[in-house]
């Protein structure tokens, strides 16, 4: 049996987690349209089929996270949060909002406005808020990472 292909997948959730921690967000992006490159999803044209290829991604992060989508948060609902696991404390605690056709600018905003943070009232530490936006037309994906404390 070949693993090859599983493997290489494996990697680049691993290089994207990594891009992630570093708040890189060109490589942010560049990862997840990979994963988007290699998901065969007839339509992609929504911000469920953004969240579905976000999870894929971000696959290898299982390891260090508990991933929720659609938490209740703060004034809404964030799509995708991202709470280290016990034996991982010392990792970020991510919350990620996606837009389709929209800007991860505005992500950001609606984030800090409708104070997503506010969910993970558990959690003290440093708090990755993570806005990604997927232009139909460019077929582009765009991340913004900004950093807080809480």
């Amino acid at each position: 049996m070949n693993w090859h292909g599983v493997a290489e997948s494996v990697e680049s959730s691993r290089k994207l987690l990594e891009a992630l921690w570093n708040m890189d967000a060109d490589a942010v992006a560049t990862g997840i349209e990979k994963a988007h490159e290699e998901i065969s999803i007839l339509q992609y044209n929504d911000e469920n089929s953004l969240s579905c290829t976000i999870q894929l991604a971000f696959y290898f992060a299982r390891e260090y996270y508990t991933m929720i989508r659609e938490m209740p948060a703060g004034k809404g609902f964030a799509d995708i949060c991202m709470l280290p696991r016990k034996k991982h404390s010392d990792k970020p605690a991510v919350v990620i909002e996606l837009k389709w056709n929209k800007s991860a600018v505005g992500a950001i905003e609606q984030i800090k406005e409708k104070q997503y943070g506010d969910a993970l009232k558990e959690y003290q530490g440093k708090l990755l808020l993570v806005g990604i936006n997927y232009n139909k037309m460019t077929k582009k994906h765009e991340c913004v990472i900004e950093t807080m404390q809480k």
